[in-house]
């Protein structure tokens, strides 16, 4: 089996911790190369996602004076998503398979060797799952958590505790090129693919250095992006709760009937509650109608300005 490995990194604001991340992963492919799991033409391919301070000039650096780290510039911030989607589709030509891992060295470097072990017997797509959460605070491991058990209720695959920490082959990555949508949720997409898979557990460190790039409000908005990209779960959902609602007021307008009670107040607090659920439906549905427009303009979902790479 070949064994080209390129390491995709996206990196956004990395320059406290580029670095020493950078010296960790040299370590782990010397160690790689030396013993023949991968070919010493492997690479690691750094992904500066239109970051401000000076981790493109870091990149630039390492690249220089050591050919085993490549670099992608991409022309301007496109999220993690999108800088992670970038990598992947730049260095297909050039990889047999990739390892994809973010700059903050908390996924353990470690798992990689399980990872290639995986892909040497047949598996195309090997996920890092996280095997406890015990450095989550106990609302982020109960909202996390809870995240993935709902993606599963609403019909999308996902694997559980598994965030971009992931082997991929090239005919994986080839698989993932035809998916054209706009609208990213790469842990989502990518168990459509479909092919062999397998998961190698792991436990994830605290950020080596520099500040989480997903504090809560980004966090809750990726979440939310997740369920609207994979699902059309929530916006059936507001049909039931139409019917719901019907009921209801049919029920409360026989009580009236034949009771002739006094049924202003129930009647007040149903047309609050209404408004309040049209006004959730109109922002869902908008929300829904808002990703088709963005998928039917087909704008491109990132611009690589400069690839650094010696082969």
């Amino acid at each position: 089996m070949k064994n080209i490995l390129y390491m995709v990194v996206p990196c956004y604001t990395e320059e406290e911790v580029l670095p020493e991340t950078a010296r960790r992963l040299k370590e782990k492919m010397s160690e790689l190369i030396s013993c023949g799991k991968i070919s010493d033409k492997s690479r690691v391919v750094l992904v500066n996602d239109g970051s401000t301070d000076r981790t493109w000039e870091i990149i630039k650096a390492l690249h220089e004076s050591d050919k085993l780290f490549s670099g992608i510039n991409l022309s301007r911030n496109r999220g993690h998503q999108n800088a992670l989607l970038a990598g992947l589709m730049t260095v297909i030509p050039h990889a047999d398979f990739s390892i994809s891992m973010d700059a903050d060295l908390q996924d353990d470097i470690s798992a990689i060797d399980k990872m290639i072990d995986k892909y040497h017997e047949g598996c195309d797509i090997v996920y890092g799952v996280r095997s406890r959460r015990d450095t989550d605070t106990f609302f982020k491991k109960a909202t996390a958590e809870g995240f993935y058990k709902l993606m599963g209720k609403l019909g999308a695959k996902v694997i559980f505790n598994h965030a971009d920490y992931r082997l991929m082959s090239k005919r994986a990555m080839e698989g993932l090129s035809e998916f054209k949508e706009v609208n990213l949720f790469l842990r989502g997409m990518i168990p459509m693919i479909g092919y062999k898979s397998d998961t190698v557990e792991y436990e994830r460190g605290e950020r080596f250095a520099g500040e989480s790039k997903y504090p809560l409000k980004k966090m809750l908005a990726f979440a939310f992006e997740g369920i609207t990209s994979l699902s059309a779960v929530p916006i059936r959902f507001i049909s039931i709760l139409g019917l719901i609602m019907k009921a209801i007021g049919a029920i409360a307008l026989i009580v009236t009937l034949v009771q002739g009670a006094d049924m202003s107040g129930f009647i007040l607090a149903s047309i609050w509650l209404i408004g309040g659920i049209q006004l959730m439906a109109v922002g869902l549905i908008g929300e829904y109608l808002g990703k088709a427009y963005l998928e039917v303009k087909g704008r491109p979902r990132f611009i690589v300005e400069e690839f650094l790479n010696e082969e």
